[in-house]
């Protein structure tokens, strides 16, 4: 199947739908770290022009604009805009969050200095077009810094676990192969000079799996959406399911979770 044969606006659609469900930024919030992270890795400066793609809540945004950066998140969930907004207006942070769809970013060639996102643009369907528009609003000798799941990694494993109660659209590739250097290869090209692919891990930490399991269903969208549509029977073993993800990669011995996930951190320059 060719990119032609695939209905990627009514996969959006769908994607847009599960985000608005639930309460993410619950869940996106606890990952502030690796945005931090992120930017500290692109080595971003006060008054650059810098783009959070796929911002969600605004992690990467927010982490740029607490070092001076002139910040812009884009999303197409309005609702997690929203909340963006209200995280920068509780620190008294300047960041223009704008709605927008990462396969047709609303800005012009060369607007940004740094274009970031992080565990964001990895979930547009089409990959190519997103990597196409990163590349497109990036001023060459800017940077392009992504923070991605693994397929290999804990996330994997539960977008694999998931795929199993709802198969993936035919044809759309993992959003995991964005946490391979390949796949960045083969998107990017000799359009973007990779300086920095570093394999790192963000740590989940829960009172229990059972507890990670309940707070994915409760609100990390298309899993509470997934699990809106379930009988009370096969919810009760989807959620047994999630939990097993933590039990199976948790390191704590008390009860708790600490559970590894692993991430690329992938910090590149956009060759003119």
């Amino acid at each position: 199947m060719t990119n032609t044969d695939i209905d990627f606006e009514s996969i959006k659609k769908a994607q847009r739908a599960g985000w608005e469900t639930g309460d993410y930024p619950r869940v996106g919030n606890t990952l502030q770290i690796i945005a931090e992270r992120l930017v500290e890795a692109a080595d971003v400066r006060a008054g650059q022009r810098t783009l959070d793609v796929a911002c969600g809540q605004g992690n990467a945004a927010i982490a740029a604009a607490r070092r001076f950066a002139e910040a812009t998140g884009v999303d197409y969930a309005v609702n997690l805009l929203a909340q963006g907004r209200e995280r920068a207006a509780a620190e008294h942070l300047a960041v223009t969050f704008t709605e927008g769809d990462a396969e047709r970013l609303p800005f012009p060639d060369g607007s940004f200095d740094l274009a970031l996102s992080t565990v964001g643009v990895m979930f547009a369907p089409d990959h190519r077009r997103a990597a196409d528009e990163l590349v497109r609003v990036t001023a060459a000798g800017g940077r392009i810094a992504l923070a991605s799941w693994t397929p290999d990694g804990m996330i994997g494993q539960l977008f694999r676990t998931v795929g199993a109660w709802a198969p993936p659209p035919a044809g759309v590739r993992p959003p995991t192969l964005w946490g391979t250097p390949e796949h960045l290869a083969e998107l990017f090209g000799e359009r973007v000079e990779w300086i920095g692919l570093t394999r790192r891990e963000y740590v989940f930490r829960y009172h229990s799996p059972a507890h990670f399991s309940q707070w994915f269903r409760r609100f990390y969208g298309p899993i509470t959406r997934l699990a809106g549509n379930l009988t009370s029977q096969d919810l009760e073993r989807f959620g047994e399911d999630l939990a097993g993800v933590a039990l199976r990669y948790n390191r704590a011995d008390d009860g708790t979770v600490a559970a590894p996930a692993e991430y690329l951190e992938a910090v590149g320059v956009r060759r003119g």
